[in-house]
């Protein structure tokens, strides 16, 4: 399994935790305690769908992306082009996301020093190892990157931007980060994504298993590239007191990131950049 396998040139954001039917078959927190607003979900599972990769879409695209009837994705794209949330393009015919979100997204990143303290002590570790350090969060089935520091001179391409995706079940940063959520709160998200891969769940399940373990036993997970001209990507959490668990993680080519050096040199320094990180955050939030 390599990394390119779980960027986000895959369909799009894990929608289903927000679809109100797919939600409440599933038994989410909101539907046990009656107060899922279903316009509102809606509006959100509509707005999750788009992505770097695919930022046009049609009402079409957005009734099979989200499971929505037609005659309501055509309701709330106008009402979400009103509120510019939405930008229409009547060449196009289609949607593209507008200010609004980004201010919304803005907001809930930059509330605190975290990403401030964050990008200074990225940058160092990206320089003094030749690697590229990325810092990101769970966003429902997927953990999203919010910053991305690359040693310089620049030898190694990020190949994960700010706002690129990866899938949480499959992944050293959705391991890492599933290894710091609440027992129930993990469950649950397994439970959906059992549902989702079916078949696969086995050996997916055996992979969460043995990143979780590692980050157990050594403070840090690692998905190894399948040939020198691959990535490796190793993650470790950052926990915060009083702000949602974040994933710092180092992304390199495997030819210069084996085994070997992992062990004795990336895997500690990463996990002492998130310790220390936790400490001035702590102090100075």
């Amino acid at each position: 399994m390599s990394l390119q396998s779980n960027l986000v040139d895959y369909e799009g954001p894990s929608v289903a935790l927000a679809s109100d039917d797919r939600w409440n078959r599933g038994g989410g927190r909101a539907h046990a305690s009656g107060a899922m607003v279903t316009p509102f979900a809606r509006c959100l599972t509509i707005l999750s769908t788009f992505s770097p990769h695919q930022p046009w879409r049609g009402n079409k695209d957005l009734v099979l992306e989200t499971g929505i009837p037609a005659p309501t994705i055509s309701r709330m794209t106008r009402s979400l082009v009103a509120l510019g949330y939405l930008h229409y393009s009547p060449a196009r015919r289609k949607y593209r996301l507008a200010a609004a979100v980004l201010s919304l997204g803005y907001a809930a990143i930059a509330h605190s020093g975290v990403q401030r303290f964050a990008r200074l002590e990225m940058q160092a570790f990206a320089n003094a190892n030749d690697t590229c350090v990325v810092l990101g969060t769970r966003e429902r089935l997927d953990v999203i990157v919010l910053e991305t520091c690359a040693g310089e001179p620049v030898s190694v391409d990020p190949m994960l931007h700010a706002g690129s995706r990866l899938r949480i079940a499959s992944s050293p940063m959705g391991w890492a980060m599933l290894s710091v959520l609440p027992e129930l709160e993990r469950f649950y998200l397994l439970g959906n994504v059992e549902r989702k891969t079916e078949r696969d769940w086995p050996q997916l399940q055996r992979r969460i298993c043995e990143g979780i373990s590692q980050v157990h036993d050594v403070g840090y997970c690692v998905l190894y590239g399948d040939s020198a001209s691959d990535s490796t990507l190793l993650a470790t959490p950052l926990v915060i007191q009083d702000h949602t668990p974040l994933v710092l993680a180092c992304i390199g080519p495997a030819a210069r990131m084996g085994r070997a050096r992992i062990a004795r040199e990336l895997g500690p320094r990463l996990v002492a950049t998130a310790q220390h990180l936790e400490e001035q955050v702590s102090i100075n939030d």
